[in-house]
């Protein structure tokens, strides 16, 4: 059996800031599928923020990452993305690094606290497994 992941949902507490943050970090307008899903298609995964109270859901007891549950998106310009997240709202908690691996990567929190991490695409590593 071969899986693709296709889609990753993204809780967030406010769709229309949810909406603009990616907009700007991801360089994509995306799509509003629902009045709390907004769905921005990264490389053809889609990352769906996905506001409960928007769409009419119950939030039960709510959504929350765990600290080192990143999302992590590869991108051309490092920098640019960067400087794009804190001037969209988003938080920046650790600079720009080379990890030991080769990545080049920084991490960062969206608007809500959600953490987010960012690679230059040139660097990505997905495993040993994966080059051989």
């Amino acid at each position: 059996m071969s899986a693709n992941l296709y889609r990753v949902i993204h809780p967030v507490k406010d769709i229309e800031i949810a909406a603009r943050f990616f907009s700007t970090v991801l360089e994509t307008e995306g799509e509003r599928v629902s009045p709390g899903r907004h769905y921005f298609d990264c490389g053809g995964t889609i990352l769906a923020c996905y506001d409960p109270a928007a769409d009419g859901d119950d939030p039960g007891d709510g959504w929350r990452h765990h600290q080192s549950q990143y999302l992590y998106f590869a991108v051309a310009d490092l920098d640019a993305t960067c400087k794009a997240i804190a001037e969209a709202g988003g938080e920046i908690t650790a600079e720009i690094a080379s990890m030991p691996w080769g990545e080049r990567i920084f991490y960062a929190k969206d608007p809500f606290g959600n953490p987010i991490s960012f690679v230059d695409q040139s660097t990505v590593f997905t495993g040993s497994s994966a080059s051989a």
